[in-house]
């Protein structure tokens, strides 16, 4: 809202000194003021206010802001909450078009819908009959009733009338259910359906405690084991953490957390009294969620299974870490062990243990390695490089990418000169288009012209998802390459986006029934479908840079959308800004369509064949 002469009237007007000394013991400190922070907890006098620049900033854990973000960050309050707090605190008048814009946030049903259901779901688990094998099994892995209502896990069962029944009471419709990802309609079954069905239920809040989705834990022996909610309005699953909504303040505090692989792991934690611990959500961890990571702490401790799957986690979610500046460690627990059957057996004290002996992520991964004798031939010497080459770009601490250099020098025999030329000679290609956003951000109506081409540039990147996969499955080299420029995370469809994560996770140990043993039915049912067509492409080359071409015009007319949307709010300097970055995107579209319409026509013609 920077630019808005309201905003600025008001942050002028204001005492920051006096607004934050509410909430802050604070105290003269030359021309500032000081205290201790509220943010992580800390007792020495690290947190400072400055009445000359109207801000304040902590020395300690990098806490910064004007007034209005100390009130967001320090009591819940939404920006608009914030400003009007202030403005009557300094005896300014908020025009009511400006309170009027501002008005009730569009997410506010969803929430509140999500935590409607979350309560329903609870309910089902204590039902005598219909809950009973959903406790037992929470029984089989000691999880106690009074964990199970700490972290309000619920049962839903094949049961949707029920469900749509008791939504509908409480106004919430079935467009609304479908809207939320709670109920789903297939074009093959048009009555509606639960999308959970007979699964342990976790909900999943936000930073701010808000109910934005729901994990869920099959029972019965189906596929896949866990399912998320999909992309909605108020949830996407790249940007958020399961539990920091409970664990955020503990982790500033304590100044370290814990990253560990699903639901099940960061429960058994915070029951054992381990209040610092996150959990992506059945992905790897993505670079919005290490960035959420960073701003609580630098001190990150990794804590994944130890099977391959779990390493190649491990190293990934490490080297995101590391761009942010944090100091990645990595625990390794006993063989066969994971966290959640670790800490059930020795409790918080036991992991403490092995917590002390975590060692570096670069270290970790120096010394699997070695144990596989990487070290110990040529050509597999140039291989082990390969692997640590990656970690090393990634440490954006020039100090700490040294000592990466130095220490793989010593492992390899490799002069440190070399890998240092070796290293800035290929740096990592980052894709620097914005992710799609999600449905809630793109407008409902849009002109028939613009809206043809925006159907046509989702269905141009519908196709190119699956001649990328085609490409990839043909000439599995090919992977790295292309992920270097598209992030799986940015498919639309999930079986596509699931092969290619399972082929960046098996690297060379690939094979096609290696990758199956990855997928759910439907990828599966996919891949099948792609080996038995067989390399159908022409051109590869031309297919795969018109397929990143067309994923990268979808991307951009999703921000053209979302930039539609809040042209409708926004204030005229906001305007001017957003009308700008419209012209810009307009005349991207334009470049990349001029080198990609060749090359595309095949897939016109492929988008054109059922699969």
């Amino acid at each position: 809202m920077s630019g808005d002469p309201i905003v600025e009237r008001v942050r002028e007007a204001a005492d920051i000194v006096q607004i934050i000394g509410e909430h802050v013991k604070l105290k003269r400190a030359g021309a500032d003021f000081r205290g201790p922070c509220p943010f992580h907890g800390g007792k020495n006098p690290n947190f400072s206010v400055s009445p000359r620049r109207q801000a304040y900033h902590c020395f300690k854990c990098g806490e910064s802001g004007d007034v209005f973000s100390f009130l967001q960050k320090q009591l819940g309050m939404t920006f608009p909450d914030a400003l009007r707090s202030v403005a009557e605190t300094v005896g300014i008048e908020i025009p009511q078009q400006r309170q009027e814009r501002a008005g009730p946030d569009p997410r506010e049903p969803f929430w509140e819908m999500n935590a409607t259901a979350a309560e329903w779901f609870r309910r089902q688990l204590g039902d005598v009959d219909r809950g009973r094998a959903a406790r037992a099994y929470l029984e089989s892995r000691g999880i106690t009733t009074a964990e199970a209502d700490r972290f309000e896990i619920g049962y839903a069962p094949d049961d949707v009338e029920s469900f749509r029944a008791h939504m509908a009471t409480l106004g919430f419709d079935d467009n609304r259910l479908i809207d939320g990802g709670l109920v789903v309609v297939r074009d093959e079954r048009p009555e509606p359906r639960l999308r959970f069905r007979n699964r342990l239920m976790f909900p999943i809040l936000d930073a701010s405690g808000r109910y934005v989705a729901f994990g869920g834990r099959a029972l019965g022996d189906v596929e896949p084991k866990y399912l998320n909610s999909p992309q909605t309005p108020v949830f996407d699953k790249s940007r958020t953490l399961y539990a920091l909504n409970w664990c955020r303040n503990e982790i500033r505090k304590s100044d370290r957390v814990f990253v560990v692989e699903g639901y099940m792991d960061a429960i058994r934690l915070m029951a054992a009294g381990i209040d610092t611990v996150v959990a992506p959500l059945g992905t790897a961890l993505t670079e919005s969620q290490a960035e959420m990571l960073a701003r609580y702490t630098k001190n990150v401790y990794l804590l994944y299974d130890s099977d391959q799957a779990g390493l190649k986690a491990t190293f990934r979610a490490g080297d995101e870490l590391l761009r942010r500046g944090c100091s990645v460690r990595v625990v390794t627990l006993p063989g066969g062990e994971d966290p959640d059957t670790f800490v059930r057996a020795n409790g918080a004290a036991g992991l403490e243990r092995y917590v002390a002996d975590a060692v570096d992520v670069f270290e970790r991964k120096i010394q699997i390695l070695e144990r596989g004798g990487w070290f110990d031939e040529l050509q597999r010497k140039r291989r082990a490089l390969d692997r640590l080459l990656p970690t090393i770009r990634a440490a954006s601490d020039p100090l700490l990418r040294d000592l990466y250099v130095g220490r793989a020098a010593e492992k390899s025999g490799v002069a440190k000169e070399v890998l240092l030329r070796e290293v800035s000679s290929a740096p990592a290609i980052r894709d620097a288009i914005a992710p799609a956003p999600s449905r809630s951000e793109r407008p409902d109506r849009v002109p028939a012209r613009r809206a043809d081409r925006r159907h046509d540039h989702a269905s141009r990147g519908a196709a190119a998802e699956r001649e990328l996969v085609r490409a990839m499955l043909m000439d599995p080299a090919r992977t790295a390459a292309i992920a270097e420029k598209v992030d799986p995370a940015r498919f639309h469809d999930s079986r596509y986006a699931a092969i290619f994560t399972a082929m960046l996770t098996l690297e060379e140990e690939f094979t096609h029934d290696r990758l199956a043993e990855q997928l759910d039915a439907d990828a599966v049912e996919v891949l099948n479908s792609l080996l038995a067509e067989g390399d159908a492409q022409i051109d590869p080359d031309a297919t795969v840079s018109a397929s990143i071409a067309a994923i990268a015009m979808r991307d951009i007319d999703g921000r053209l959308a979302q930039i539609d949307t809040m042209l409708s709010v926004a204030t005229e300097a906001e305007k001017i800004s957003l009308a700008n970055e419209k012209i810009r995107l307009q005349r991207e579209i334009e470049l990349l369509g001029q080198p990609m319409n060749k090359s595309f026509k095949m897939l016109r013609r492929r988008m054109r064949a059922p699969e």
